[in-house]
Order: C-alpha cells, then sequence, then structure tokens
C-alpha cells in the first residue's frame, strides 16, 4: 500500500491542476513511482464519441506520462461545469463515499506514491442531499490524508491562504505547505506574500511555479517526505 497526500487549492482555477501535474512528474522523473486520482470531476468535455473526456486528469496523465486512461483515474464524472454537488442532483448520480474509499484503496495499491486532486476549494461540496451532506474536508477527514495547498502567488493570497490553513487545523487535518503559482521571480509583493504567509502560519511556502514552467523546484526526495501512510 502507497503513501499518499491531498492537494487542495484556495479556490477555484488559481492552476490546481497544472501544479498537480509537475507534482506527480518530479515524482515519475526521478524514478518514483507517482500516481494520481480524483475522487469528482465536474466541467468534462464530450469526446465526440459519446464519452467525456476528464481534462484534469488527462492534463496530469500526459504532463507526467501516466500509463492509465484518463477516465481510470476518476470515480466520479460530470459535464457541467458547476460544483460536484450541483452536477451529481442534475446528473441522479450521486457521490458515495464508499465508492470513493474503494477507488482510492486501489490507486494507492497501484503507486507508492499518490497524489489525489481535489475539486475547486476545501469547502467544496461534493454531495448535497436529502439522504446525505458530503464537503471535501469531510472526505480528506475520513481518508486520513495530509494536504498540501496550492496558492495565487498574488494579491489576496495571504487572506484565502491562511484562511485555508486555519479551517484544516480547525478540522485536524495535517497541512504540509503551500505552493505558489502564477509566480514571478523578483517581484516583491508576492516574496512579501509568502513570508508573511510562513510567519502568520508556520506552514511553509515549499516551491513557486511560474507561467509556463515544466520542472516543479523542489528536490524529488524532499517532496515524497510529504506523502503519509
Amino acid at each position: 500500500m502507497g503513501k499518499a497526500l491531498f492537494i487542495t487549492g484556495t479556490g477555484t482555477d488559481i492552476g490546481k491542476t497544472y501544479v498537480t501535474g509537475l507534482i506527480v512528474k518530479k515524482l515519475r522523473d526521478a524514478g518514483l513511482n507517482g500516481g494520481y486520482y480524483k475522487a469528482a470531476l465536474s466541467g468534462a468535455e464530450p469526446d465526440g464519441e459519446g464519452h467525456l473526456c476528464p481534462g484534469d486528469a488527462q492534463f496530469v496523465k500526459d504532463m507526467a506520462g501516466l500509463p492509465e486512461p484518463a477516465e481510470k483515474l476518476v470515480s466520479y464524472i460530470y459535464k457541467e461545469a458547476v460544483s460536484p454537488h450541483l452536477a451529481a442532483q442534475w446528473n441522479e448520480r450521486p457521490v458515495e463515499m464508499s465508492r470513493i474509499q474503494a477507488d482510492f484503496r486501489q490507486a494507492r495499491e497501484k503507486y507508492a506514491y499518490l497524489t489525489m486532486e481535489g475539486s475547486g476549494g476545501i469547502i467544496c461540496p461534493l454531495r448535497w442531499d436529502a439522504e446525505k451532506h458530503l464537503i471535501l474536508d469531510d472526505m480528506v477527514k475520513e481518508l486520513q490524508l495530509p494536504v498540501l495547498i496550492i496558492a495565487d502567488a498574488g494579491l489576496g493570497t495571504i487572506n484565502s491562504a491562511v484562511l485555508t490553513i486555519e479551517h484544516l487545523r480547525h478540522r485536524q487535518i495535517p497541512v504540509k505547505g503551500v505552493i505558489f503559482n502564477n509566480y514571478h521571480a523578483g517581484d516583491r509583493m508576492e516574496t512579501d506574500n509568502a513570508r508573511m504567509i510562513e510567519e502568520i502560519t508556520g506552514v511553509p511556502v515549499i516551491a513557486k511555479v511560474s507561467k509556463g514552467d515544466r520542472e516543479l523546484a523542489i528536490d524529488a526526495e524532499e517532496l515524497a517526505a510529504l506523502y503519509e501512510d
């Protein structure tokens, strides 16, 4: 059974999937058996043959050179680009924690270092109906995963990153670090953003990713040490 790490973002569209691809690629390029899994994906595009293409999983697969078909890397795939709980309601296909647990366990058996990507931010509803309420942090807690946070490097990130960290701590979920995306080397504000997040929370900003980067600037062994049994 491999080790695992959960990737969340401080919000939607901050480049979580892009950075996740770099993480898995870094591990695999170093000769480590890195893999990928996502519980629920909304906004999938039709492939012209009656199937939905899970774009996030496909991106990570292509970047990291994963051998499995993209659709095998995701438990629930929805067409509508809305929160998974709403897409699940519209499609009458609710997310079941039992299936996530089974798929997650199967993925951990295949890979020594499994990177599990979340949907949106940490307070993303996966299911919300008369029978059950399931939010992303509930799933992370159930799977007993540590978390790595992807945050935009720019204005406003101190607030969003600190709030995300404090919420995870409130739920007693371990926070391993923060990675900045859309980073501009030498930008004084972005440099200070990283310093302030570290000083306020004690959580390190472990890497910074600039637009177009194809390599994560962190040692592969240091990255692998973030994953837990």
